[in-house]
């Protein structure tokens, strides 16, 4: 059985004479929350439209396990009805993907639209429409969820939510292929992220092996008067700090992570914006 969802290899497309992509190559397994991070025409939204069949490229091999069908996508071109009440839009979806309306009570309590149900679409707020949206693009239960930027625009409680529903579709058997520029979001989130930098794919791995491979080789030391110093890893660098301050009650030593902003920023040169 491939246990693989998603598998390109080096992927090219040009348009004019510009290189958008630039041999990707990269697999996403089943079940997991893949991250796919960079700054914006960094080549983020060319790739999800070649993953699902939108553009053609112009080189390399590209599969995706999942028929049309078992695929969710909530993007920057998704839409809903203006005209329409959130719960006749959801509806309207579940009617397309030929599922049980019964699901669209559940998944509106769970985005926390319920309540407003009976709006029409055009009197939301910003953040109650990405809710909705997601909900559109998760009613058909989907083997395969395309997300870019999903809690954009939602407060900390709500995005709390979104977060635990995505790691309940993923228990249950939905792989995420998750666009963010939320580095802490991506972070916590997904199982394994890719660092996309014009065009290319810069670097690979599960966050926390990332933030060990580039850790910072320094040590900071507080001590209980304030007193904060910072040193490198080395033993006898660390022992010096402390005999030259062994007056003073130690509060904590431990080392200087990078974060997943500062890795990219180190291997690129350019934030994630």
């Amino acid at each position: 059985m491939n246990d693989k969802m998603i598998s390109t290899k080096e992927l090219e497309i040009t348009f004019g004479d510009k290189k958008v992509l630039d041999n990707i190559t990269f697999e996403v397994s089943k079940n997991e929350i893949f991250g796919f991070l960079g700054p914006s025409g960094a080549g983020k939204t060319t790739t999800i439209k070649i993953l699902t069949k939108q553009l053609i490229p112009g080189s390399g091999e590209c599969f995706v396990n999942a028929n049309i069908d078992e695929i969710g996508i909530l993007s920057d071109n998704s839409g809903a009805y203006e005209r329409l009440s959130v719960y006749r839009n959801l509806c309207f979806f579940a009617e397309l993907a030929k599922v049980d309306k019964q699901n669209v009570e559940d998944i509106l309590k769970k985005v926390k639209l319920w309540e407003n149900k009976d709006k029409k679409v055009k009197d939301l707020s910003k953040g109650m429409k990405q809710r909705l949206l997601l909900a559109c693009a998760v009613v058909n239960s989907p083997k395969l969820l395309f997300l870019d930027e999903p809690t954009a625009a939602l407060d900390p409680a709500t995005t709390e939510e979104i977060h635990k529903m995505l790691w309940d579709l993923r228990d249950n058997g939905t792989t995420i292929f998750l666009t963010t520029h939320n580095m802490e979001e991506a972070d916590k989130m997904c199982d394994r992220v890719a660092f996309l930098n014009k065009g290319q794919i810069v670097e690979i791995g599960n966050p926390e092996d990332l933030k060990l491979k580039y850790a910072n080789n320094e040590v900071e030391i507080l001590f209980e008067d304030g007193t904060n110093i910072v040193t490198t890893k080395d033993t006898n660098a660390i022992a010096d700090e402390l005999q030259k301050n062994s007056a003073k009650q130690v509060r904590s030593i431990h080392s200087k992570e990078s974060n997943l902003a500062e890795i990219f920023l180190s291997l690129t040169g350019r934030e994630l914006k």
